[in-house]
């Protein structure tokens, strides 16, 4: 799991809000499914270099939304998902996707030429 984040300091995103879209994204993304385990907080922070309150805060936030279940004495776990958790895959692209049609505008692409770029790249 760790291997599909990627945390950046210089991003401009604090690294909890980083991690929480993330493992979100894999929740969403099918790379982690329900019941699978987390690496424990400890080993989350030291693989990362980070405070372990930051990878805590974002569990918790998790847990909170119902993303992720935490039991005392287990691991923390992907929860089942809830009919709370509507199928959010556009909802997770649509920051990115704003960012890229608002770099778009400012560089004078037209919207068929910005198609054909991701075409191109989507083949990589």
């Amino acid at each position: 799991m760790l291997e599909f984040i990627n945390v950046n300091p210089n991003n401009g995103d604090p690294i909890y809000k980083q991690l929480h879209e993330q493992i979100v994204r894999l929740i969403v993304g099918g790379q982690l499914l329900t019941g699978e385990e987390l690496p424990s907080v400890r080993k989350i922070a030291d693989h990362f270099a980070v405070n372990p309150m930051t990878v805590s805060r974002a569990i918790g936030q998790l847990v909170d939304q119902g993303w992720l279940e935490r039991r005392r004495g287990q691991a923390t776990r992907v929860a089942q998902k809830t009919s709370q958790q509507p199928d959010q895959q556009d909802t997770l692209l649509f920051k990115a996707i704003d960012q890229l049609v608002q770099q778009t505008k400012q560089l004078d692409v037209s919207q068929e030429a910005l198609v054909e770029l991701i075409k191109k790249r989507w083949k990589l």
